[in-house]
Parts: C-alpha cells; sequence; structure tokens
C-alpha cells in the first residue's frame, strides 16, 4: 500500500521548521549571497527585518532579510519594491537561500 505524504514543503535547515512549500517556487534560478537561490511567492514561519536599499545584480531594490521565526537564521530577503519596471513583478516575492533550506515530504 502506498503511504500517504503531506504537501512537499521547504524547511529551515538548522531547526526543520516548515519555510515554504514547493508548489510555491517560481524559480530556481536566482542568486543568493552564497550561492544559488530560489523565488516563491510565499513564505511562511519567517520573521521579516527592516528595509534597505541594496544593489542586486539586477539592480536596485529595498528588500528586508527574512529569518526563520523559531532558530531567526537568515534564510534570505523579500522584496519590497524594484526601481527598474523588468523587476516589478519581483515585488512581494521572497528569495530564499538554497543552502539555507532542506526538502521535506519528497
Amino acid at each position: 500500500m502506498a503511504e500517504l505524504l503531506g504537501p512537499r514543503l521547504y524547511s529551515c535547515y538548522n531547526c526543520r521548521n516548515h519555510v515554504s512549500y514547493h508548489d510555491d517556487v517560481i524559480s530556481k534560478a536566482f542568486q543568493g549571497r552564497n550561492g544559488r537561490a530560489f523565488l516563491f511567492s510565499h513564505a511562511m514561519n519567517i520573521v521579516v527585518g527592516p528595509k534597505e536599499n541594496r544593489q542586486l545584480m539586477t539592480g536596485l531594490h529595498t528588500v528586508a532579510d527574512i529569518s526563520c521565526k523559531d532558530c531567526r537564521e537568515v534564510l534570505g530577503w523579500k522584496y519590497e519594491k524594484a526601481f527598474e519596471e523588468s523587476q516589478k513583478y519581483k515585488e512581494g516575492k521572497f528569495i530564499l537561500e538554497k543552502s539555507k533550506i532542506v526538502k521535506e515530504n519528497w
């Protein structure tokens, strides 16, 4: 008999707190501070830090670091504002660094 699993999730690599659903991945072709990163439409169980303007590879953005709600590990950032029209699709979306998340229920 097949084992029933819940939805595929990504969790904090440090404490295994669930931070996003696999279905919320928009792109796996992003660059984080420490290597590859994924763009997500939603994130959960996180704390959003203060906003700051940051020059990224694709131009100037207003971003806020996001941390795991349980262990406070910085996992990536939230795009608050994009200054270039071609980057506006990122607003309100989340970057989670691949090195900071692990797969659950795969």
